[in-house]
């Protein structure tokens, strides 16, 4: 594929999945990552939000930090499973196509995803 035909990835979302047993220990990694790291921590929903399964706390941060934050994620998420996916304004091949997991992947619902690129 030509790499003019690929979107541009404008930022990252890191959605740290927990549940009730694990819920502080992702609060302390959320809040850790925040003081560390120049990103912006979401709310800890303790439902599942949009396509994720689990209870989820979204990091959103620029492309320039992905190769000093995830290293950092891989070694301090303490089992919680991570996905991380680009920001390009096409969400499904975001989550998709392009999606990375640290830890164990999770069944996504793709169904609530807009299928129309920006």
């Amino acid at each position: 594929m030509n790499d003019d035909a690929l979107p541009r990835i404008k930022g990252y979302h890191a959605h740290v999945y927990f549940d009730a047993a694990s819920l502080e220990q992702a609060r302390a990694l959320c809040e850790e990552a925040a003081r560390r790291f120049p990103l912006k921590m979401g709310r800890l929903h303790e439902r599942p939000v949009g396509p994720h399964p689990d209870w989820s706390c979204q990091l959103a941060f620029r492309p320039e930090l992905f190769g000093e934050l995830l290293p950092w994620l891989l070694q301090h998420r303490g089992g919680l499973n991570v996905l991380v996916h680009p920001i390009t304004g096409d969400e499904l091949r975001d989550h998709r196509d392009w999606a990375l997991w640290l830890g164990q992947s999770r069944p996504l619902d793709l169904s609530v995803l807009d299928t129309e690129p920006d």
